[in-house]
């Protein structure tokens, strides 16, 4: 397998949608590790493993009808795997296999089989004091757009999954990438005041739009330099639909981005900015915080 990822939308030849396959029952309040999860299972609404396989099978057959390999992670029984973009993430032809938060650990098991052909050499594994999840990095033609949370807030929110750390040891690696780094707001207890990952608060699209909430980044520096890279070709969309995860879309050519139906006011911009917006349900997933960035994993994009 030859891995290549350099941006959020060349058109994908093999991903890695997550898999809802024995993903276990319903955690706890304290099991649990993001607001959205708390607020569901509180209310008695946190979705069943039976929806989300059925929302993660309809993704998959819709990205195999554009022709593209899906691949998915092999079961663990008892461990949810639905987001494998936290397990990894392609950049260029290599692969970051990222520290994530300790319950999480465990769903790089079911990725790992998939990567056997991939050299050791193009596996890039943070050390000790480095943490970062695949949410937080998008590959930008150059550039690392990494989402990350200053020392001090790292230390007092489980939110926090990459750390300033991250940054520079990502530039260590990738030094002819220029990394930027975006501070996101953080909270544990409300899911319309938490950007669990960069790609919750933007997603950046082939001709130069993007889809953006604000608030999910902590510094009004981070607001503006985002509203003049993208002037006249921006959406901003507001907590609510943060918290719907409209930010959250995956490119499966440059032209053709996929979605979901109750977003209308994005698909209608969408489609407006000219691309072709394929639409399927993901809302049970969408209660775990996570969509469809989320979700997939691209491991080969065309060049």
């Amino acid at each position: 397998m030859k891995l290549r990822a350099v941006n959020e939308w060349d058109a994908l030849e093999t991903v890695v949608v997550g898999t809802a396959q024995s993903m276990g029952g319903i955690p706890t309040v304290e099991e649990s590790y993001d607001p959205k999860s708390k607020e569901h299972i509180l209310a008695g609404t946190f979705p069943h493993e039976t929806d989300c396989a059925q929302e993660l099978e309809g993704l998959a057959a819709l990205i195999e009808a554009h022709e593209v390999r899906v691949l998915r992670p092999h079961n663990i029984p008892d461990l949810n795997q639905i987001f494998a973009r936290d397990v990894g993430v392609v950049v260029d032809d290599r692969i970051v296999i990222t520290r994530m938060i300790s319950d999480r650990a465990e769903e790089w098991e079911g990725i790992a089989p998939l990567l056997e052909s991939v050299p050791d050499s193009q596996q890039l594994n943070p050390p000790a004091g480095v943490r970062v999840e695949g949410g937080d990095v998008m590959p930008m033609n150059g550039e690392l757009w990494v989402g990350y949370s200053a020392p001090d807030e790292f230390k007092t929110f489980t939110t926090s999954r990459t750390n300033e750390a991250a940054l520079d040891w990502l530039a260590d690696q990738y030094p002819d990438w220029n990394v930027r780094g975006f501070q996101l707001t953080k909270s544990d207890t409300d899911p319309r005041a938490n950007a669990l990952h960069l790609d919750c608060c933007l997603s950046v699209l082939s001709g130069g739009h993007a889809i953006f909430h604000p608030d999910g980044l902590r510094l009004e520096k981070d607001r503006a330099w985002i509203r003049e890279r993208f002037a006249g070709r921006l959406l901003e969309v507001d907590a609510e639909q943060m918290y719907d995860m409209q930010c959250n879309l995956i490119s499966i050519t440059p032209q053709d981005v996929v979605s979901c139906p109750a977003f209308g006011r994005v698909n209608e911009q969408l489609a407006d900015w000219g691309y072709n917006v394929f639409t399927t349900p993901l809302q049970e997933t969408a209660k775990m915080e996570g969509l469809l960035r989320c979700v997939t994993l691209p491991l080969q994009r065309k060049a």
